[in-house]
């Protein structure tokens, strides 16, 4: 199943700097490694803000669930997710 995710991440003014630069480490490998495995299919900055849109390719909503809720940055993001399928006028034969 694919997921349109949109991530707004909003840190707490004042957060220590150090607590902030480990959050985004761990971040950033937990999304690379996601990206990896082909769950996290695209990922793009969107851009003049701390928010991302990304596709996710997983097997249900309890799945994706899981997934973004293990992200780090979890606690501090609000999220909107949107259900995909294939659009019958799509020139492509997959959904990659």
């Amino acid at each position: 199943m694919l997921f349109q995710v949109e991530m707004d991440v909003k840190i707490p003014h004042g957060m220590d700097a150090a607590v902030l630069d480990d959050l985004k480490v761990r971040e950033r490998v937990r999304a690379q490694d996601l990206q990896r495995t082909g769950v996290w299919r695209h990922l793009w900055r969107v851009v003049g803000q701390y928010r991302n849109t990304s596709i996710f390719d997983v097997g249900s909503a309890a799945e994706l669930h899981d997934i973004l809720m293990s992200l780090p940055l979890f606690p501090f993001m609000e999220i909107q997710v949107t259900a995909l399928c294939r659009h019958p006028s799509s020139i492509h034969e997959d959904d990659r």
